[in-house]
């Protein structure tokens, strides 16, 4: 195979299965493991992937990390929009109790509660809890903790969430893949989504495509220990396929 045979065989898999591993692709394609090394390295200066610990990602991959909340919020707008009203399905009956994480996902399902609906909210997040308490008739209860001005969550909260039970929790994600589970930059932000998955009966992720596939540094929790994940149509074909033989019920909206 040549070298520009190979170098597209590597974007083509990652593009269809969120990233592209090293060692696979040394196997498949029967070349030494520092031959596809170079292919990546070439291949990410060309900015046709983004390389990541044993392998690369597609190039689309949210690439804002632990960026402000603002900015991340005016990402992906479309599709956050449509997985916010989605996920609304998976509201408890009215009257229950949720859990909303911090982040520019969940955030929009917070804008798209009900504006008579009354359940009981507990959140990391101040702005979310600020405007939950202003368009609903939600009891919201705002747990505190140290305030982390990127994220505008709280942390430092594990006790106060390991001694909740909830109907469901909805979360948002850094990135999720089938290997690593759902992941996010910070220690403290990724125990306290830790706590807040421990504390629900029914676990929903809310996350855009571009996350899926792609691994962050902090791993909070496994595909095992969340129920639903709604996401968009943009989902790598072979993520789609891994993460569903995890026995996980996902949503593209």
């Amino acid at each position: 195979m040549y070298p520009q045979e190979r170098r597209k065989w590597l974007v083509e898999h990652a593009r269809q299965n969120g990233r592209v591993s090293v060692t696979e692709a040394s196997a498949r394609l029967g070349v030494v493991p520092e031959t596809i090394r170079r292919d990546l390295d070439q291949l990410a200066a060309r900015a046709l992937l983004r390389r990541v610990h044993g392998g690369a990602i597609p190039a689309g991959f949210d690439q804002l990390g632990d960026a402000p909340l603002d900015t991340r919020d005016a990402s992906a707008v479309e599709q956050k929009e449509l997985i916010a009203l989605r996920a609304i399905d998976e509201l408890p009956a009215d009257g229950g109790t949720i859990l909303l994480d911090a982040g520019s996902s969940v955030g929009r399902l917070a804008a798209h509660l009900p504006a008579d609906s009354r359940f009981v909210v507990f959140t990391n997040s101040a702005p979310i809890a600020a405007l939950t308490g202003a368009r609903t008739s939600c009891e919201v209860r705002l747990v505190g903790g140290r305030l982390r001005g990127t994220t505008a969550a709280t942390v430092g909260n594990t006790g106060e969430f390991g001694r909740l039970r909830v109907d469901v929790a909805f979360m948002g994600t850094n990135a999720l893949s089938a290997e690593h589970g759902l992941s996010t930059p910070d220690v403290d932000e990724a125990a306290t989504k830790t706590a807040m998955i421990g504390a629900a009966h029914t676990v929903v992720v809310l996350a855009d495509s571009r996350k899926i596939g792609a691994e962050s540094t902090v791993r909070f929790a496994m595909l095992d220990d969340i129920d639903v994940l709604v996401t968009d149509t943009g989902i790598p074909q072979g993520q789609l396929e891994l993460i569903r033989n995890k026995d996980l019920k996902v949503v593209c909206a």
